[in-house]
């Protein structure tokens, strides 16, 4: 709040509080302190999150609604000017890329804070309107041929559209030292940093570990469909689960314990004497400007529980869309699309699970957050398209293993969901009241 809006409000309040110290306040009086407040909170504070911006940095949170409308128009003019309209192909392609640019502009300019401010509030907001742009391209795959779909994918580069080798890692399962060397490629390297990334987002020791060994036992499930899901025992649990995995889960945990232990004192650039303090201070500016530890607590309450299991299925459609969709669109799992893909989803889930622990652990939240419902969306479309596309792909049945495991593992969590939350407490209540009449 500027200095004049605060002299405005004080003013209004020793006004009032002289002059009908006795009578007390009028009606039009209330109204006007009302609407000062009221409207000082709306500009100033979120339904969800409230934070505080670096006064010596004032001037990057400003609205440069104006500059950067003249920019757009400059541009535009630079372009129908200066541009070759000749080549067809490439105007398109550019005019796709000056679309969404455009949007993610306007997205900034336009749509409400998330609940981070670092490394500033209009980052944010430009990744919220990369993910409605992708889920308006997932949309409009969704209406596509699955032939259709796959030379839409030559668009972006014209060596796709063909076949693709998928290989198995599981020809030769004999646990010796040759078979664990042939077995450590590039995507071990990817798994730890997979799960470094998931730690960071997560927040949680016991989550990430039932997670990480939940999609191995997805891996096992799917092997039938996706013949790179098809690996040893040993590629499963040591290599996976108990190398790369519990690497990246143990220095993703021990960054979150680091920001969880931080003294996080925001002094200004201008208090800074030095040059080093500066630059440490402009460095910092891309760190957390808080951090908040997840304490799921799934056991608690129902809404718990059942925010818990959603939780953990939005996980794992994150992970396993990936391998289906370069699966049927024919897509390489090392292609740049397929590693912009878990990117985005990264800078989306970030704020998403924020908004979503939020939601789940706070009572008086009643709304989840734009961030949150947006990547909601584009896994249930993502999930939608493979649903399409899949037709016809996997003609082999489930086998019956996997069936009856994953009909136990569901009947466990019913029946536990069921005692927890239903009979447990009906038996423990008369017990207590019992306890408390006779003392």
């Amino acid at each position: 709040m500027s200095n004049s809006e605060k002299s405005a409000i004080h003013s209004l309040t020793t006004y009032v509080q002289q002059t009908h110290s006795k009578n007390g306040l009028s009606l039009h009086q209330r109204r006007a302190l009302a609407a000062a407040e009221h409207a000082r909170k709306a500009r100033h504070s979120s339904p969800m999150f409230h934070e505080s911006n670096d006064p010596t940095l004032e001037f990057f949170y400003h609205p440069r609604t104006l500059s950067v409308l003249i920019a757009l128009l400059a541009g535009f003019l630079y372009v129908a000017l200066f541009v070759d309209p000749s080549n067809d192909i490439l105007n398109t392609k550019w005019g796709l890329v000056a679309l969404c640019f455009v949007f993610v502009v306007v997205s900034i300019v336009l749509f409400r804070d998330g609940p981070f401010i670092r490394p500033h509030p209009a980052f944010w907001r430009g990744v919220l309107g990369l993910n409605v742009l992708y889920e308006m391209f997932l949309v409009f795959l969704l209406f596509q041929s699955k032939q259709t779909g796959r030379q839409i994918m030559k668009f972006f580069d014209p060596e796709l559209g063909t076949v693709l080798p998928e290989r198995s890692y599981g020809d030769d399962c004999a646990l010796t030292l040759s078979n664990l060397r042939n077995g450590i490629d590039i995507f071990v390297l990817a798994h730890s940093v997979g799960w470094f990334v998931k730690a960071l987002i997560i927040r949680n020791h016991t989550m990430c570990w039932i997670l990480s060994i939940t999609f191995e036992l997805l891996e096992y499930s799917l092997a039938h469909q996706l013949p790179n899901f098809n690996e040893c025992w040993w590629d499963h649990w040591i290599l996976d689960v108990f190398v790369c995995n519990w690497l990246g889960i143990y220095i993703g945990m021990k960054w979150c314990e680091y920001f969880k232990m931080k003294t996080y004192t925001w002094h200004g650039i201008r208090e800074i004497r030095s040059i080093k303090g500066k630059l440490s201070r402009a460095g910092a500016q891309f760190t957390p400007h808080s951090w908040t530890v997840y304490e799921w607590a799934p056991t608690r309450r129902f809404k718990n529980f059942a925010g818990f299991i959603i939780f953990a299925v939005l996980i794992m459609l994150a992970e396993l869309n990936v391998f289906y969709i370069k699966s049927l669109l024919w897509i390489p799992p090392e292609h740049p699309l397929v590693i912009t893909r878990l990117l985005l989803l990264f800078l989306f889930a970030l704020p998403s699970v924020r908004e979503y622990y939020e939601y789940y652990s706070n009572p008086r939240c009643k709304r989840m957050g734009a961030h949150c419902w947006m990547l909601i969306a584009t896994l249930l479309t993502e999930l939608l398209i493979i649903v399409k596309f899949a037709r016809g792909e996997f003609a082999d049945p489930f086998p019956t293993p996997v069936v009856v495991f994953w009909s136990l593992l569901t009947s466990a969590l019913v029946g536990f969901s069921l005692w927890q939350f239903v009979v447990a407490p009906r038996l423990w209540l008369p017990a207590k009241s019992g306890r408390t009449k006779a003392e």
